[in-house]
């Protein structure tokens, strides 16, 4: 079906209705991966549960944005395919035996069930996820694999992480949120984990610098949903597009697809292959320790990483990470930071933030020798400058320059864009 809206501008009045529509957009959030979730950015195979074009009332951009701001689902379950391509080198057995001894089996000095590490291994690979929802103290989530289960369970104060395969439980605790606002020391999810939460994040970058537009319908899990093509105006950004697929009644993202400006199959592709709007059974939310499984309490871990010289709780680190990071914002110019915040060259899309680590670059693969000198060159590409020289480090979606000084520079930008960044600091 054609675009309801095929022009590529955004006028300001729009930009302002598309703002105020992401604002109220941020309100309703659905939490479905629960308290303490810290796992790197995933996405969904393509081609998933896509058919047909429903023909519905057309509908410009600012009223689907504000369609987005005035859902509030608070109770879901359904099935959901997970893949990531950032186009990472494979590294074989290395990774995989890096995140086992990240993880620990219980033995060690973490749990396989601890949620921050168990999650990650959603950044690649195909994953299958159950999500069920009811409310702001009720979710689950859990990881199919091929024989065995991981199960993150948020219920009232308790959360549990239960893995399968290794018989191990992971349990921390969270105060309740009341009248739709959670209290002062819970946690919250810090990346996005369904197609809504990818949708707030993307409706954040909404401004002058972006082409917003309806393009057309989909079916998605059965269900009619509006396109909504969200596209960066300038090159530069590694950004192709983005769609979001939205819920014609409800109003909530069915899926979420990024597609990488270097073309190729979806670096993030998010969203249902069943979903239902029915209020789960309450049972679906108990967990009680299997016989026999060996329990981590939250508080374990944090005393074991205390014991391997860091003398602080993941809660501050997290604090203190928010506070780094928190204030990036794409109207920052290059400049002197507010303390503790990274400096931020250019706008928008194509916005790169730049790190001074205070110490040398990358050693080369000459200074290294060897395999591991050559593996080292493959990694990254050397480029050269007004700043000086430098490594670029590349995935499909963020990439970053590491000078031969000590600065990095970070963006979902090309290499072209990292040299530019850097010579404008000089």
């Amino acid at each position: 079906m054609a675009p309801y809206e095929s022009d590529d501008s955004t006028t300001t009045g729009e930009v302002d209705d598309l703002s105020s529509g992401r604002r109220k957009a941020a309100r309703y959030v659905v939490p479905v991966a629960v308290v303490g979730v810290a796992a790197a950015t995933i996405g969904l195979v393509p081609a998933l549960a896509d058919s047909g074009d429903p023909d519905l009332p057309e509908i410009t951009a600012a009223q689907l944005i504000e369609k987005i701001g005035q859902s509030d689902v608070q109770q879901l379950s359904g099935t959901v395919k997970i893949s990531t391509d950032l186009g990472l080198p494979d590294l074989g057995g290395l990774g995989a035996g890096f995140a086992s001894g990240a993880m620990g089996s219980g033995s060690g000095d973490g749990s396989s069930a601890d949620p921050s590490a168990k999650l990650t291994e959603l950044a690649s690979g195909t994953h299958t996820l159950r999500v069920a929802l009811d409310g702001e103290n009720k979710q689950k989530l859990s990881l199919l694999e091929n024989a065995s289960e991981y199960s993150l369970i948020h219920n009232g104060k308790d959360v549990w992480g239960y893995d399968s395969k290794s018989n191990e439980v992971f349990h921390g605790t969270a105060e309740e949120a009341k009248d739709g606002q959670a209290k002062g020391g819970q946690k919250k999810e810090d990346v996005p984990a369904t197609p809504k939460d990818f949708a707030e994040e993307a409706l954040k970058a909404v401004d002058d610098t972006t082409s917003v537009t309806v393009d057309g319908t989909a079916q998605i899990a059965g269900r009619d949903a509006y396109r909504l093509l969200i596209k960066p105006k300038k090159s530069g950004t590694t950004v192709g597009a983005i769609t979001v697929a939205v819920d014609a009644r409800t109003g909530m993202p069915l899926k979420f697809t990024l597609t990488p400006s270097s073309g190729g199959a979806a670096v993030i592709d998010a969203g249902f292959t069943q979903v239902s709007f029915a209020k789960p059974a309450a049972s679906t939310f108990d967990f009680t320790p299997p016989k026999g499984a060996n329990v981590t309490e939250e508080d374990e871990l944090e005393g074991r990483a205390r014991e391997h010289g860091s003398t602080k709780s993941e809660d501050e680190l997290r604090k203190e990470f928010d506070k780094e990071l928190g204030g990036l914002k794409s109207e920052d110019k290059l400049g002197k930071a507010p303390e503790g915040r990274p400096e931020v060259i250019g706008e928008g899309w194509n916005s790169v933030a730049v790190f001074d680590t205070g110490g040398e670059g990358v050693p080369s693969g000459a200074e290294v020798g060897g395999d591991m000198g050559g593996f080292l060159d493959s990694l990254g590409d050397k480029v050269t400058g007004k700043f000086g020289s430098g490594t670029v480090f590349k995935t499909r979606l963020i990439n970053a320059l590491v000078t031969d000084d000590g600065k990095v520079y970070v963006g979902a930008v090309d290499k072209n864009a990292l040299v530019e960044a850097a010579d404008s600091g000089k």
